[in-house]
């Protein structure tokens, strides 16, 4: 199995009871991080917040997804390599090698152990991602540019009391050197990022 969407893996977790959904609006001023820290520390489930209560007492049209990969199981769950349902530790240990032979792989030494291969480069071929058109993406349906950009309008997180600006936890960045050399190419990383404007982060 494979998901095509994050929409299809929270389904999945649906499904399986591993997602709850919280409808009593829920602020995003220290009450979500205190029940995700909770959730945490319990082994709880990933939880939609379909009200979020922003800093000014307004309500988000914009939930929040918290503690989505908080366990073993739901990280194993997240991980489709070959089409496999995955549900154990042990199963994404299995994933960890074969990433620890693709960046260091040894050639077969004879015919059997190149015909034993020809699964795992199956497996390999498969974890090729999909292409689209650039724009085209579910993501990409709204695209905000220069005046227009505002995360003031979404629901981040103030963690901590006494925290000088709401967080971004979990955000994928891109990240590009000045030059074109090799080292210098393009990273994605996930740090975490400190609201400092309506258009301006700190990496923290």
């Amino acid at each position: 199995m494979s998901y095509k969407s994050l929409r299809d893996f929270m389904a999945r977790l649906e499904t399986a009871g591993e997602l709850a959904r919280v409808s009593h609006p829920v602020s995003t001023v220290l009450e979500m991080t205190e029940i995700q820290t909770r959730l945490l520390a319990g082994q709880g489930p990933a939880v939609l917040f379909e009200k979020p209560v922003m800093p000014d007492g307004s309500v988000s049209p914009i939930p929040v997804l918290v503690n989505l990969f908080g366990t073993v199981k739901r990280v194993a769950m997240g991980v489709t390599l070959g089409g496999e349902e995955r549900t154990s530790a042990e199963a994404l240990r299995e994933v960890g090698r074969t990433l620890a032979f693709l960046r260091q792989p040894e050639p077969p030494a004879g015919l059997k152990d190149a015909l034993e291969l020809i699964p795992f480069a199956r497996d390999v071929m498969a974890m090729r991602p999909a292409t689209r058109a650039f724009g085209t993406a579910p993501c990409q349906e709204v695209v905000l540019t220069g005046a227009d950009i505002d995360l003031g309008k979404l629901p981040i997180q103030t963690c901590w009391p006494g925290e000088p600006a709401p967080l971004i936890t979990w955000p994928l960045v891109v990240t590009k050197g000045p030059t074109e050399a090799r080292e210098d190419a393009f990273n994605l990383g996930i740090y975490r990022m400190q609201m400092i404007g309506r258009d301006r982060t700190i990496m923290r």
